[in-house]
């Protein structure tokens, strides 16, 4: 695969209940900064729990703090989960910052009903 010349951002979406990739989950792109937040987009996960482009392809991409939300508890619910009312986790933020604008930044999260956990993937 031919990788950008620039930055960019992408993720990739787990469900380790299912141990499945974690299909049509809604994920969230905000850029945050001293007014607040921006949204910049509103992806879907496809069959592989990954956004078909980048999330941040490298023609909008810069240094600066953001924030993913994903959608998991309108996923999980789609997946026949048994979740209380309101569910545990509804949405997942993850504010992270990008420092190098040549770079690729990925950003994967694992996640069931009760838990997740994120890193700086490659």
């Amino acid at each position: 695969m031919n990788e950008p010349a620039g930055g960019f951002l992408t993720t990739h979406v787990l469900d380790t209940a299912l141990g499945l990739p974690a299909e049509g989950l809604e994920i969230s792109l905000y850029r945050v900064d001293d007014g607040g937040r921006v949204h910049l987009t509103t992806r879907v996960t496809n069959s592989d729990g990954r956004t078909d482009a980048p999330i941040l392809p490298v023609e909008t991409f810069a240094t600066g703090t953001y924030q993913l939300e994903f959608h998991v508890g309108d996923y999980h619910l789609r997946m026949g989960s048994d979740l209380p009312e309101p569910a545990f986790l509804e949405v997942v933020p993850i504010r992270f910052g990008i420092a190098d604008a040549a770079a690729h930044y990925h950003v994967p999260l694992l996640v069931s009903p009760y838990g997740y956990s994120t890193y700086r993937g490659s």
